[in-house]
């Protein structure tokens, strides 16, 4: 999630840094999601990311695949992937994870997001010009940053599903409507929708499915 003058140059995210309101990120838990909203013209070509963007997105998601691969190696027989994540660098937004996590691990099955030491990539908090995004960090493994002001613009929760589903191999999306988690900020700060649809679940599903046989990674359409 960046804003519309560094959109070219931040790794990932929902796009539109937030102005700065109060001290604390907002929750996610209250308003219902605004299923009819969608981008502007002008909107989508702040949100749209650089080729440079694109491929960071890619090797963050190929990242995490690499260590699920080492871990179903050991399991062959696993009905489903655990991916590991670290958000003790993230207190602030504890309760925003927690309720991405479980979102995501209700909408799918062929993998699982779990909380761990170390884990195979870490949420982490602060304020950063570009707003929130996912990225590698250079060490085969990737973080999401949440950024503090544009989290009291977006409804937060949304923000963390977002970028979590970076992790997840989805791509942004930005021409979407607000019920499509990866349209991300290109319906708006109106926009309260925290759960990925249909289409988003079945990638996500496909990408992970049965021990990650024939993984690819593909544009949302």
């Amino acid at each position: 999630m960046r804003s519309p003058k560094t959109a070219l140059s931040a790794a990932l995210g929902l796009g539109l840094a937030a102005t700065l309101a109060i001290a604390a990120p907002v929750s996610a838990t209250s308003s219902s999601p605004a299923k009819t909203a969608r981008s502007t013209a002008a909107s989508i070509a702040a949100y749209n990311g650089s080729a440079v963007e694109k491929a960071d997105t890619k090797a963050f998601f190929e990242a995490v695949m690499k260590s699920a691969r080492a871990k179903m190696k050991a399991n062959p027989h696993a009905a489903s992937v655990t991916v590991t994540y670290d958000a003790s660098a993230a207190p602030t937004f504890k309760g925003q994870i927690a309720e991405s996590t479980s979102i995501w691990n209700s909408a799918v099955k062929n993998v699982q997001l779990q909380e761990g030491s170390g884990g195979d990539f870490q949420y982490r908090e602060g304020n950063d010009p570009r707003g929130s995004y996912a990225s590698t960090d250079g060490h085969g493994k990737g973080f999401v940053f949440l950024d503090y002001q544009q989290n009291q613009e977006y409804n937060s929760t949304r923000v963390t599903a977002h970028e979590t589903g970076h992790v997840l191999g989805l791509p942004d999306h930005y021409e979407g409507p607000c019920s499509e988690l990866m349209s991300g900020g290109g319906p708006g700060t109106s926009c309260q929708n925290t759960q990925p649809d249909d289409n988003e679940r079945s990638q996500v599903e496909q990408l992970w499915a049965n021990g990650l046989a024939g993984v690819h990674f593909g544009k949302a359409s």
